[in-house]
C-alpha cells in the first residue's frame, strides 16, 4: 500500500512513523513534511492547502491511501475533492469538519442535543459583545469562533480584560477570519483531558486518553500554545470513564450529526474537563490532537494504517486496538519567543544520540534539514516521547532525553505530566 500523509508538523511525524511500522504500507510520501519525515519517507513539495496539486499527486503516483493531519485542509473540504476523483482518503467531510471549523456551529449542536458543556453567548459585532460584559460575574473565557491554530481561547479575569480581548480580536483582528464571532462562555473548573476516537459513521473505537498542556510556561501560566506536551494514559479518565464519555457526549454528538444529515467519519477528538458535576466538552476537533498523538501512538500495538483504511471503508466494526500498559510523556521543545515572535534557523545538536532508543522517539515539528544539518523551523520544534513501566520512569525517560539536544534559545515546560503524578497518589 502506497500511502500519502498530508502536512508537516508532529503529528504528521508521528502518523508516518505509526504507519511505517505496518506490515500493508510498502512506501509513505509527506507533502509538505519536514526533517524528521525526510528520514522515513518520501517529502513532497506540495502544501497542505494545495488541494489540486494533491490530487495530482495521489493519482499520479496510486496512492492508495491519504490521511490528512491538519484540520484547514479538512474545513476546507480536501476530503469531499477527492472523493470525487475517487480516491481513499481519511478524514472527515467538509460539513463534518464544521464541528472544529467553527465553535459556535458545534456549541450550537451541542445545545441541541444537549451534551453537557458551559452555558455560552455568541457576538458578531465588539458592541453588542462589550454590553453583554458588562453584568457578567468573572472569570469568563473568550473564544474565537474559527480556526486559530490552537490559540483563540482566552480567560479573562476581569470587565476591563475582556473589553481590551474583544477589541483585539474582532476590531485589531488578532486571529483574522476566524475572530469575526467570538464565543463568551462560562469558565469551568476541573481537570482537562482529551479523548479521541475514530469513527465510521456507525462504530467508534477510542484511542487511550490523554492530556495536553496548553499554556507556554510551568503551572499553566502564560499564554495558550498549541500545546507544549502531553501524557498518555490520563488517570482521570480510566477505561469505565473512557465508556461513559462515549456513550454521554460521544455517540449523542455523532448521532445529532447524522440526523441533520452529516455522516462523520474520521478521527474525532473530544476536548473535555472533568467537573463535580462530571465530564463536559470544551471543543470537538476533526484532527487528530498534536501533541496528544505524540503520547498516544508510541503505546498502540495495533496497526494504524489498517485501522484508518476500514474505518475509510465503513467497517470499522472489524477493528480493535491492542495497548502497551505503559505510560509515555511528550514533551515539546520550542524556540524561544513562541508562541509570538521566534527565530528560525538554528542547528539542532544531539539528536544522533537518541536514534535507536526503545524508550525514546524525537518527533519532529518544525524542523528542516539543510545539508547534513537539522535546523528549526517553526515555534514548535520538537516533541520528546518518553516510554515507561510507569507515569513516573515516562516522566524521568523523557527529560533526561532532552538533556542530549540542544538549540539557541531552546524553551520548553518542566511539569509536563506532574498532574498525573499528583492523581496517582490520591
Amino acid at each position: 500500500m502506497r500511502v500519502l500523509v498530508v502536512g508537516g508538523g508532529g503529528r504528521e511525524h508521528t502518523l508516518v512513523w505509526k504507519m511505517s511500522t505496518s506490515s500493508l504500507v510498502d512506501e509513505i510520501f509527506c507533502a509538505p513534511g519536514n526533517g524528521g519525515t525526510a528520514e522515513i519517507a518520501s517529502n513532497i513539495d506540495i502544501k497542505a492547502e494545495n488541494t489540486g496539486a494533491l490530487i495530482h499527486f495521489a493519482k499520479k503516483e496510486k496512492i492508495d491511501l491519504t490521511v490528512i493531519g491538519p484540520e484547514g485542509p479538512l474545513v476546507n473540504g480536501i476530503i469531499n475533492a477527492f472523493k470525487a476523483e475517487g480516491l481513499t482518503i481519511f478524514g472527515p467531510s467538509k460539513n463534518a469538519a464544521m464541528i472544529e471549523g467553527s465553535k459556535v456551529y458545534a456549541k450550537l449542536l451541542m445545545d441541541r442535543v444537549k451534551i453537557p458543556q458551559a452555558a455560552f453567548q455568541h457576538f458578531l459585532t465588539a458592541e453588542k459583545a462589550t454590553e453583554y460584559l458588562k453584568e457578567q460575574n468573572y472569570p469568563l473565557v473568550i473564544k474565537a469562533s474559527g480556526l486559530a491554530a490552537g490559540k483563540g481561547v482566552i480567560i479573562v479575569h476581569s470587565q476591563d480584560e475582556a473589553n481590551k480581548i474583544v477589541q483585539d480580536i474582532m476590531v485589531n483582528n488578532r486571529f483574522g477570519k476566524a475572530g469575526k464571532t467570538i464565543i463568551v462562555e462560562e469558565f469551568l473548573r476541573g481537570e482537562e483531558v482529551s479523548l479521541l476516537v475514530l469513527s465510521d459513521g456507525e462504530t467508534v473505537l477510542p484511542f487511550v486518553s490523554s492530556q495536553d498542556h496548553k499554556q507556554a510556561y510551568d503551572d499553566d501560566k502564560g499564554p495558550n500554545t498549541g500545546g507544549m506536551g502531553a501524557y498518555a494514559p490520563a488517570p482521570i479518565l480510566d477505561e469505565t470513564q473512557t465508556g461513559k464519555v462515549i456513550d454521554t457526549i460521544i455517540m449523542p454528538i455523532l448521532d445529532g450529526l447524522k440526523k441533520e444529515g452529516v455522516n462523520y467519519q474520521g478521527v474525532l477528538y473530544a476536548g473535555l474537563i472533568i467537573t463535580d458535576d462530571g465530564p463536559k466538552v470544551l471543543e470537538f476537533n476533526c484532527r487528530f490532537g498534536d501533541p496528544e498523538i505524540q503520547a498516544i501512538l508510541p503505546l498502540l500495538k495495533s496497526d494504524l494504517a489498517e485501522a484508518l483504511l476500514v474505518t475509510t471503508h465503513g467497517e470499522l466494526k472489524h477493528a480493535k486496538f491492542e495497548w502497551s500498559e505503559k505510560s509515555a510523556v511528550c514533551v515539546v521543545l520550542a524556540s524561544g519567543g513562541y508562541p509570538d515572535t521566534y527565530e528560525k534557523g538554528k542547528e539542532i545538536t544531539g539528536l544522533e544520540k537518541l536514534k535507536g532508543r526503545a524508550d525514546v522517539v524525537v518527533f519532529h515539528a518544525g524542523t528542516r534539514k539543510d545539508g547534513q544539518r537539522t535546523i528549526t523551523a517553526g515555534g514548535r520544534v520538537l516533541g520528546v516521547t518518553g516510554v515507561g513501566k510507569d507515569l513516573k520512569e515516562a516522566i524521568e525517560v523523557s527529560y533526561s532525553a532532552i538533556g542530549n539536544i540542544a538549540f539557541n534559545d531552546m524553551h520548553y515546560r518542566k511539569d509536563i505530566g506532574q498532574k498525573g503524578l499528583k492523581r496517582n497518589r490520591l
